[in-house]
């Protein structure tokens, strides 16, 4: 929906407000129009329900609001004494509707100074877990979200198993553009295994302002522009279309910025063609090809030894392919006795690759030499010819919500002829660690920033499925930071027990 198209329909809700809550105005002291006027109307209807003026912005926020507006509704049908069970569920279910009938079929009477304690157990329950509802809702959608790393893209920075709290305001917090969704999870609901949103009405994209830039290098989660779910869910979402904000949650690193030039040569990354310099927390992994004299290299030593958690195979000649090796843990396995070799698969370019960015069936890069490619930056211009409109193609219809036609050699934007593209948005690359065991960039392209969901900042919990233990080495570490992760662990629990010991000598001077 367009601005204009939500602002006729927010006005449509104020005289479906007005039509069905006039005569209650009126029966409550106020003035009919005060029923009417945008805003105003509601900071007059929690007067009328004794709630709170800050409800009012509950109102506004996305998904939130979903759970707030029955809340008023009830409040309203229980300030003018329909205060039943039955009353409560009819006002519910027919979305408000109720009110009509005891606006204008009831002559029911004001309760000025009703009380507001719930007269049940039961309806205590049911306010206090709303409002703690609405509370993490609001932390998850603007503040800090938890998410667990699925994949070992980012093996020996993030581990499999590693639970995080992702920052929703260091890269500005992105409010829900989807209406209508269930609060605190993503694209289905556990469990049922059923979509958790509708896909209309759609909210315009917006962001609040920024505490920093996305830096290259920042470890990222972003929602997966290709928009499928080919690995993380169920089969049957193959091929759907999703709003930006229920699509796949991804963490990559950021290893382009808008306005690099990228390249990768024999796998190493170059920007403006100098050689990427990674944090040292950070360590990239390759496959390799280990032969040995005839021993054994098993799963179990390999882990201990070598920290490779990824499955490995031996082909019929006896040598082993690994797909997570870092440059020092292959040059350590070299030395090892039994070992004979260790040689680095690079991927050459040279050979068609079309499942390689731009996608196209004479492409020649492959994943371990790519490019050079332009990362688009916002206000910004290309030239566009048949030979670089594959690199802009999804962009300009996708992300930036063109037309885009090609009659042989032109190419018409919008229905105009085009030989030049002003982007929109700033994009991103984004790449794992675990250069031969990512699905990244390389395979699907450009980020753009409306699809930026956080940075990771702290790991609460890190569990090695391996071993089936916690790493306790990484509970209570920051993402960030040079150096090796440091536990604050002991540090929490310190103070956790001070508090406790705190709050008991106060108790007992109290008595």
């Amino acid at each position: 929906m367009t601005l204009t198209e939500w602002f006729i329909f927010f006005l449509v809700l104020q005289l479906v407000h007005f039509a069905g809550t006039w005569k209650l105005y009126q029966k409550a002291g106020r003035k009919a129009w005060e029923a009417l006027v945008p805003v105003y109307n509601a900071v007059i209807l929690m007067k009328i329900i004794n709630r709170p003026w800050w409800w009012i912005i509950l109102l506004f926020i996305p998904i939130v609001n979903l759970i707030m507006f029955p809340v008023v509704w009830v409040e309203t049908a229980r300030s003018f004494g329909k205060n039943s069970a039955t009353d409560t569920w009819l006002t519910v279910l027919t979305l408000g509707l109720y009110i009509y009938y005891i606006n204008y079929a009831l002559d029911v009477t004001y309760i000025a100074d009703r009380s507001l304690k719930p007269k049940t157990v039961t309806g205590e329950w049911v306010s206090s877990i709303l409002f703690a509802i609405v509370a993490a809702t609001l932390v998850h959608t603007y503040i800090m979200q938890p998410y667990v790393i699925p994949t070992s893209s980012l093996e020996k920075s993030l581990l499999v198993g590693d639970f995080l709290f992702v920052s929703k305001f260091h890269y500005g917090a992105r409010p829900p553009m989807t209406a209508i969704a269930a609060p605190m999870v993503h694209d289905t609901i556990p469990g049922l295994k059923v979509k958790s949103y509708l896909n209309k009405p759609q909210l315009p994209y917006f962001r609040f302002p920024a505490l920093q830039k996305i830096k290259r290098n920042d470890i990222v989660v972003f929602n997966w522009p290709t928009d499928t779910v080919r690995y993380f869910g169920d089969y049957k979402s193959r091929g759907i279309r999703k709003p930006i904000d229920k699509k796949s949650n991804y963490v990559k690193r950021c290893v382009g910025t808008p306005g690099d030039s990228l390249e990768i040569r024999d796998g190493y990354v170059y920007i403006n063609g100098k050689r990427t310099q990674l944090p040292d927390r950070a360590k990239t992994q390759y496959s390799y090809i280990v032969k040995t004299n005839g021993g054994e290299l098993t799963p179990a030593y390999m882990y201990q030894r070598f920290g490779v958690t990824d499955p490995f195979g031996r082909a019929q000649d006896g040598s082993y392919r690994f797909t997570s090796l870092t440059e020092e843990s292959a040059s350590r396995l070299a030395k090892t006795p039994n070992v004979t070799s260790v040689t680095r698969i690079i991927n050459p370019g040279g050979r068609p690759h079309p499942d390689i960015f731009p996608n196209i069936r004479d492409n020649t890069w492959s994943r371990d030499n790519f490019g050079p490619i332009y990362i688009p930056e916002e206000g910004k211009t290309v030239s566009l010819t048949p030979e670089t409109l594959p690199f802009y193609k999804q962009i300009i219809k996708e992300y930036e919500n063109n037309t885009l036609e090609v009659k042989g050699n032109q190419i018409l934007i919008n229905g105009k002829q085009a030989n030049s593209y002003t982007f929109k948005q700033n994009y991103y690359w984004m790449m794992g660690d675990n250069r031969h065991n990512s699905e990244d960039s390389r395979y699907w392209g450009y980020v753009p920033h409306d699809h930026i969901v956080g940075k990771p900042v702290f790991i609460w919990m890190s569990w090695d499925s391996n071993s089936g233990k916690p790493r306790w080495d990484r509970i209570f570490t920051t993402v960030g930071g040079p150096g090796k992760p440091v536990s604050y662990l002991k540090y929490f629990l310190i103070v956790i027990a001070a508090w406790i010991i705190f709050s008991f000598i106060r108790k007992k001077k109290k008595k």
